[in-house]
């Protein structure tokens, strides 16, 4: 019976993050071929056969409806690309490479429509500037003014630095390749693990630090992040494919919260 409830349960978390994430598509204007159509119908028709009450029927009707319009949105957004003779980026860089010099700048001059303005300085406008540059203080007297209060300034030791926790104890880079060892090692039976399984620590001051470690691995290309849109869940798995400081083009921005309300709450859900 125990087994019985988990499974509603479930089932009802399935089908309201299906029902958030269409909801998010069509608010927030994001590609709608995030839904991934296949996989959701399947979780509808697996907890279908659970569903006794009219809240549940009607929490799996209502799946179903934001379902049809994502499907809606991923054949608009197919319409107008048609429609619209959309042409890749990528076609159009190549066929601009593959034309001569003169041809382009052609194009450039048949689709070219400057705008002219005209500029004309008046009797006023002169008396006004001569007025400002004789009324302006000379550059050496301007350069004696003091900008500001001057700081005394002192030496310190590198264990006063250590103290203040203003450097590290050891080399960054060390501490890095640290990181990504033990990166490797979590990751050695499985393909990815949970962001938050492998950055999560007893304190949020540790918790912090490694993910500040962890951003950096992603930068240099060390590892990459994996989004499970359905379950709203982030992993992280090591490249072995990459190289630090290679140049990607298509890197793109993706921030993460790791807050102390975020840590308080993965530490109640981890201590379950």
């Amino acid at each position: 019976m125990t087994e019985h409830k988990e499974t509603k349960k479930l089932g009802r978390d399935q089908l309201e993050r299906i029902i958030e994430l269409c909801h998010q598509v069509e608010e927030k204007g994001l590609d709608p071929f995030i839904v991934e159509v296949d996989d959701v119908i399947q979780v509808i028709k697996t907890y279908f056969p659970e569903w006794k009450n009219p809240e549940e029927l009607c929490l799996d009707a209502e799946a179903l409806h934001q379902i049809a319009s994502a499907i809606k949105l991923q054949s608009e957004f197919i319409t107008h690309r048609s429609t619209s003779l959309y042409t890749d980026p990528f076609l159009i860089t190549a066929k601009l490479t593959s034309l001569p010099k003169k041809k382009i700048s052609n194009l450039f001059l048949k689709a070219w429509h400057p705008i002219v303005e005209l500029e004309q300085m008046s009797s006023t406008g002169l008396a006004e500037a001569v007025g400002y540059w004789k009324n302006l203080i000379p550059l050496g007297e301007r350069w004696l003014q003091k900008s500001g209060p001057q700081l005394q300034t002192g030496t310190t030791t590198l264990a006063e630095l250590e103290n203040e926790d203003l450097i590290a104890e050891e080399e960054f880079q060390q501490e890095l390749d640290t990181f990504l060892e033990e990166l490797k090692q979590a990751t050695r039976d499985q393909k990815n693990i949970e962001y938050w399984s492998f950055i999560g620590a007893d304190s949020f001051r540790e918790t912090a630090r490694r993910a500040y470690l962890m951003s950096f691995l992603v930068t240099y290309g060390y590892a990459t992040f994996e989004v499970d849109h359905m379950e709203e869940i982030i992993y992280v798995k090591p490249d072995e494919t990459r190289r630090p400081n290679s140049q990607h083009s298509h890197a793109a921005s993706f921030p993460i919260s790791v807050g102390f309300d975020d840590w308080q709450k993965w530490r109640e859900g981890a201590q379950r």
